[in-house]
């Protein structure tokens, strides 16, 4: 009994040492794993699915000037919040993400530049101008109106992000397709 006892206490107090599983830790099945081929893929499928959905009303069709729209609209969001002078740590962080995805936006615009024909920098300009247009009622708005639009931002299209990526990396062939990723 007195074995079976310090056994026992032997193994709770492993057990207790014992660091615990994570909880966030990805469960993998069947000995799989996440390849590189399987990222391409993914990334390819959610590229596809952004480019079949169509844009709100206004928002450009061009990648080069799309960037610059959404750019604008994610400066303008940043802008609102900035105006606030809030101290709520949900706000402050949505205006830091805010602030990191209008920097992807610019660096991307700037690395595509020089590949822009005067007439797509123009159209780009003027797409970014009109989103800043949206913007500046609300800036221009008393405290109620641009904390209730700040809250009210509801995010970009999904494509903003894949646009930026082909332009930053000089990506010039159509898309993927729907029926290219097997969903048509």
């Amino acid at each position: 009994m007195r074995l079976l006892l310090a056994a026992l206490t032997s193994l709770t107090v492993m057990t207790a040492a014992a660091p615990a599983a994570a909880q966030d830790e990805v469960i993998r099945t069947g000995g799989t794993q996440f390849t590189g081929e399987d990222a391409e893929r993914s990334r390819r499928t959610l590229e596809a699915l952004a480019y079949a959905t169509p844009l709100p009303p206004g928002a450009p069709e061009a990648d080069y000037s799309l960037v610059a729209w959404c750019e604008a609209l994610v400066s303008g969001h940043v802008a609102t919040g900035e105006s606030l002078g809030t101290a709520d740590e949900l706000d402050l962080r949505l205006i830091d993400l805010g602030r990191v995805e209008a920097t992807k936006f610019r660096a991307a615009l700037e690395a595509g530049r020089a590949f822009q024909s005067p007439g797509a920098l123009a159209e780009a300009e003027a797409a970014a101008e009109g989103a800043r247009r949206m913007w500046a009622p609300v800036l221009a708005g008393d405290q109620a109106l641009r904390n209730e639009t700040f809250g009210l931002f509801f995010g970009l299209p999904g494509r903003c992000e894949h646009a930026a990526r082909r332009i930053s990396l000089g990506i010039t062939d159509a898309p993927p397709s729907l029926k290219d990723v097997g969903l048509e």
